[in-house]
């Protein structure tokens, strides 16, 4: 049987990357986002390459449901091995750390830090089982290196970015594998760019950010995942690295 990745946030940019990426090595996908439309829609195109893959709606806002939505997956393709896991809400912004306040982190909490802790906790029974699996988390840059006037959800960010680094150390002699993927760029292709593009480039935080093209991330993550060398990949590379 081959293997299932599950995407969650997939949308047209880093997710459908992944999809196509991981797709290519034989590996079946289930998409995971909030709207039916687009997930239909990245399932036709995935089919076009070649790519079994089938679309699951869910609000990831919500945690409690994740063991239904796991259970759901495993319906439909018998087994999860990967999962990449970087979702994408419009309501999410770069705002000075001095504008930030509780209403602002706790309304992303649940997506940015707490599903992905109860994602993990729904497929590491089967993983330790196995002996197998990988866990790919995506983070802003911002989570590894806190900048002035860029904060917002970026410590929500940093709190996942330290369970994934505690979830390495214990889990690395088990066979299962967990890495950060930290982006410092606007992405190519994905929602938060397109809405940009039609609102033009704004003052601010987005204007501080190179454009990356989602192949480029996702061969990084095939390469992640593969070599299961390091714990996180920051893209852009700092200069100097």
């Amino acid at each position: 049987m081959s293997k299932v990745i599950a995407v969650f946030g997939a949308g047209s940019g880093l997710g459908a990357s992944v999809a196509r990426r991981f797709g290519r090595e034989g590996f079946r996908v289930a998409l995971v986002a909030r709207r039916r439309h687009r997930l239909d829609a990245l399932v036709e195109q995935l089919a076009v390459d070649g790519i079994e893959a089938a679309g699951f709606t869910a609000d990831l806002s919500r945690p409690a449901d994740v063991p239904a939505l796991i259970a759901s997956v495993r319906d439909r393709f018998g087994r999860i091995d990967v999962i990449e896991y970087g979702p994408f809400s419009t309501e999410q912004s770069l705002i000075p750390a001095a504008q930030t306040d509780a209403a602002v982190l706790e309304a992303g909490l649940p997506m940015f830090l707490l599903t992905p802790v109860e994602v993990v906790r729904a497929v590491l029974p089967e993983w330790t089982e196995r002996g197998d699996g990988a866990f790919l988390l995506t983070t802003g840059v911002t989570a590894v290196h806190p900048m002035p006037r860029l904060s917002g959800l970026a410590p929500l960010g940093a709190a996942a970015r330290n369970y994934l680094y505690s979830l390495h150390g214990e889990l690395a002699d088990t066979g299962i594998y967990a890495g950060t993927l930290s982006v410092g760029a606007m992405i190519a292709r994905s929602e938060m760019s397109t809405l940009i593009d039609r609102a033009g480039t704004p003052t601010g935080s987005t204007a501080k950010f190179p454009v990356v093209d989602p192949d480029d991330l996702a061969e990084q993550y095939w390469d992640m995942y593969t070599k299961r060398d390091r714990i996180e990949q920051l893209h852009p590379q700092p200069q100097g690295a």
